[in-house]
């Protein structure tokens, strides 16, 4: 018997009643993974609107996604483990609720400063159910849907974000910019009908009993994160003095976390599981592969605009492409995980990512929006199965006591991607671009600026690919050493 049907079975034991369906449980993760994707995109679109009626400037309304974002990063982990002490489904029923009530804050929000302070409250309940969504599918289908289950949620996350931007305009030319923040109501109460009447009940302990929750490294990783996030972030924005203290600050707080979790109890993650090779190397290959997607996203505008010389509109349905074969892609994807296994999956994903990443690197501007677009379907096609492979692999192999904390980190890994590849993918198409300028109009320094942005992401994907070979080459070594000792 799998562990998911241990859990199910438990579920029926202390939930009282037969086991919900897994087929509407899984609706519920559904919904509730759409939810914090759909707060993240949707803002962005707001934004111009947001300054005319505060009064405000740019980098004032920028607070409304960054506070968010930062809430969502410094929270996820220890929200993860908290679900795995407190029950995942209560913790997860918590943070729809949260994120409901955010979200008629936000859409009552006076002025712009309680907009963001209703931004975070958004971003912790968006925390919830991102780690406990995905921490849930154990418990919820089969261990041998597991990859479907992990694919169809990644197709509601992409389908989140790709929506964002056009459903915001409608809402915002149909009921002005409080309603991108009202819709996540109505929605966020069916996500919590869904959840409360289909997900299995939490599982209790053996004994009873549930270790103590590490208050104190929770703190000080949610500092280190902070200033990490804001050290490539809002801080990029001004000069290098602020930006060294808030890495001065991140180095900090994570020394300072790893001395509390040598010496904690129960601690809010245990470094022994970083000697697992398999995990280590997921979140690495996470990271650097979310890294080389936020390129796609922040690069490419720049490159359609000042290169192909497209407007803002068509900007917009090219980069939206995207997204779109993300969401396509996912759901079959995970299929295909289920059949093949992870580890030749999450490889062929990292193969089919580096190949688009040399294909822009190479030149493609000669042929136009088709020249850009196919290297970009291929990305996030061979993306989408990357990332079921990657995510299905780490959640099936992590225990039932810690699947919160594991699908916290792996979520966490996924964001400092993003945020890294936001300043550092940005800054080298910035270098490119200027050394260039010299000698190059303006269409052709931004198409060298595309073409060293993406040659450096395809070394970062060769890094990946070889960070892939570490639990298989680990593995081979442990079993020579058990041989010789034989």
């Amino acid at each position: 018997m799998s562990e998911a049907s241990r859990d199910i079975d438990a579920s029926r034991k202390h939930g009282g009643g037969c086991t919900p369906a897994p087929r509407w449980g899984l609706a519920s993760l559904c919904l509730t993974i759409l939810l914090p994707a759909l707060g993240t995109s949707i803002a962005n679109v707001g934004l111009p609107t947001l300054t005319e009626t505060f009064s405000a400037t740019l980098q004032e309304v920028q607070w409304v996604v960054l506070a968010y974002l930062l809430a969502i990063t410094t929270l996820i982990v220890g929200i993860g483990r908290l679900g795995d002490l407190a029950g995942r489904r209560r913790l997860l029923l918590a943070g729809i609720l949260l994120f409901t009530l955010a979200s008629l804050l936000c859409g009552l929000a006076p002025t712009l400063w309680a907009l963001v302070a209703a931004r975070v409250l958004q971003g912790l309940g968006a925390a919830a159910m991102m780690a406990l969504a995905m921490a849930s599918v154990g418990s919820t289908v089969p261990k041998e849907r597991t990859g479907s289950a992990i694919g169809l949620l990644g197709t509601m996350s992409a389908i989140g974000t790709a929506l964002g931007p056009s459903l915001g305009g409608l809402l915002i030319a149909a009921g002005g910019w409080r309603a991108i923040f009202l819709v996540g109501v109505p929605l966020g109460i069916l996500a919590f009908v869904l959840a409360a009447r289909h997900l299995p009940a939490d599982v209790p302990g053996h004994d009873g009993t549930r270790p103590g929750f590490d208050l104190a490294g929770t703190l000080w990783l949610a500092l280190a994160l902070a200033a990490y996030a804001l050290a490539m972030t809002a801080g990029r924005e001004s000069s290098g003095v602020p930006n060294i203290a808030l890495a001065g600050v991140a180095a900090l707080g994570a020394w300072a976390f790893v001395r509390v979790e040598r010496r904690a109890g129960s601690p809010l993650i245990q470094l022994a599981m970083f000697r697992d090779p398999s995990l280590s190397a997921s979140l690495i290959m996470s990271a650097l592969v979310s890294t080389v997607m936020m390129a796609t996203l922040v690069v490419g505008p720049f490159y359609l605009s000042r290169a192909l010389g497209l407007d803002a509109a068509a900007v917009g349905l090219v980069v939206s492409v995207g997204p779109l074969v993300a969401a396509l892609t996912a759901a079959p994807a995970g299929r295909l995980v289920d059949r093949l296994g992870t580890p030749r999956t999450a490889v062929a994903g990292l193969v089919g990512i580096g190949g688009g990443a040399v294909l822009l690197g190479l030149g493609t501007e000669s042929f136009g929006i088709p020249g850009y677009l196919a290297p970009i379907i291929v990305i996030t096609a061979s993306y989408a199965l990357f990332q079921t492979a990657n995510n299905t692999g780490v959640m099936n192999g992590a225990s039932g006591s810690r699947r919160g904390v594991v699908a916290g980190m792996l979520n966490l890994s996924r964001n400092l991607g993003l945020i890294t590849g936001a300043s550092a993918m940005g800054a080298v198409y910035a270098l490119a671009t200027t050394a260039a300028g010299a000698t190059a109009t303006p269409p052709e320094a931004a198409a060298i600026g595309l073409r060293a942005t993406f040659a450096v992401a395809a070394l970062l994907i060769i890094a990946a690919l070889g960070v892939a070979t570490i639990p298989r080459l680990m593995t081979r070594a442990a079993s020579r050493s058990r041989s010789n000792a034989a």
